[in-house]
């Protein structure tokens, strides 16, 4: 094998870039091609790439604060730009893609100074702004949403719905059928997460809705939980006094395994986790972080309320009074919860990796390809 067919990838370091990053890697190791990825010291220490992709840090700094810290921010800019331009004399890219986050941002300079042929890829139903920067000096545009906010109206050409490839563990999730709810004996499985560090919300809220709940509907619940560091101890003690013995932990290793036998997921909205979510078909109750760029988690869990396949409770509404009864309706009227399975398992299945990959290899290999271009909108499900 030979570089002629090397590919990399450039993504911030946040978990929401990195693992579609490491879906699309390994779609393209399964098809033969030598993969990079270029990110920042976060995306290395998550420790979630294949091994047989080489990992390099580019460095990259936001541009946010005063004169001197935007100074700053354009000095390492440049430096990161260098450090991807050396590289690509090593790899010899045929094609460059991005995945957003501003350690992307030197990357994909770099792929526009080259003339490489590149693609960037939107998680969220808000275009970012490192995507936004590059989005008019690319070959192809992936998003993850039919109607994404902020693509710059110049570039519509370059669009293809493909949805946010997420890793194959949840595909496997996909294979398993959303356990039953409301038989007789049998407990509501709840699954709480936060994020990688996890969320205060959850943690101020979730046990106080449950130990809110008449003793009988409580013992209807079994929950994990996810919780931060400091939160973990006065979870714990809520949870004891409602007399609940729920699975606390401060970082499960196995999402796919948890959320393919939860009934309900509690959740922020980043753009993998409703991702991922659609492609294990699993309903959640999406409470989106407030403080995100542009908003664009509420845009994510909109898209998945508007789907019926969950429930946007805006960070002013998540109350113990109205989780209480969410809650309550869910576990009391099982066919809307199946129901919403049903509809988040319709949001899924698209094979989005698969999709940027052919999208990749017809940059590559244009005689190779005599199908639609981009701009067609085509979905994920009819790319692949």
């Amino acid at each position: 094998m030979t570089s002629g067919n090397s590919i990399i990838l450039a993504a911030g370091g946040t978990g929401g870039h990195i693992f579609p990053a490491v879906a699309v890697a390994e779609q393209l190791l399964s098809r033969g091609h030598i993969v990079s990825l270029f990110t920042d010291r976060r995306g290395i220490t998550l420790e979630t790439t294949p091994k047989e992709v080489a990992v390099h840090r580019i460095y990259a700094s936001g541009m946010r604060g005063g004169i001197l810290a935007k100074a700053g921010g354009i000095i390492t800019l440049g430096t990161g730009v260098l450090q991807a331009l050396r590289l690509f004399n090593k790899f010899r890219p045929k094609c460059v893609i991005g995945f957003g986050g501003y350690p992307s941002a030197p990357t994909m300079i770099a792929a526009t100074l080259r003339k490489l042929p590149s693609v960037i890829h939107e998680q969220n139903a808000v275009i970012g702004r490192v995507n936004r920067l590059v989005a008019r000096h690319v070959s192809i545009i992936a998003t993850s949403f039919v109607d994404t906010i902020g693509l710059p109206a110049q570039v519509a050409t370059l669009e293809i719905v493909t949805g946010n490839p997420v890793r194959a563990a949840f595909a496997e999730a996909r294979n398993k059928k959303y356990p039953e709810l409301g038989a007789p004996g049998t407990k509501a499985q709840i699954l709480v997460l936060g994020g990688s560090q996890g969320a205060k919300v959850f943690s101020d809220v979730v046990p106080e809705a449950f130990a809110a709940m008449p003793a009988d509907l409580r013992r209807r619940f079994d929950v994990m939980q996810q919780c931060r560091p400091e939160d973990i101890e006065r979870v714990r003690d809520t949870y004891q006094s409602a007399e609940m013995s729920p699975e606390l932990s401060t970082f499960f290793d196995d999402v796919p395994a948890r959320m393919a036998a939860a009934h309900i997921v509690l959740t922020r909205s980043g753009a993998s986790t409703v991702a991922e979510l659609a492609e294990a078909g699993r309903p959640a109750i999406l409470v989106p972080y407030q403080h995100a760029t542009d908003d664009h988690q509420t845009a994510n869990a909109r898209a998945i309320d508007n789907g019926g396949a969950g429930w946007l409770l805006p960070h002013d509404r998540f109350t113990v009074e109205i989780l209480t009864s969410h809650l309550k309706r869910l576990i009391n009227q099982p066919d809307i919860a199946i129901a919403a399975a049903n509809a988040a398992r319709h949001l899924g299945g698209r094979h989005a990796a698969a999709a940027i990959v052919n999208e990749v290899e017809r940059l590559i290999s244009p005689h190779l390809y005599r199908g639609s271009g981009p701009g067609t909108k085509l979905t994920g499900k009819s790319a692949t």
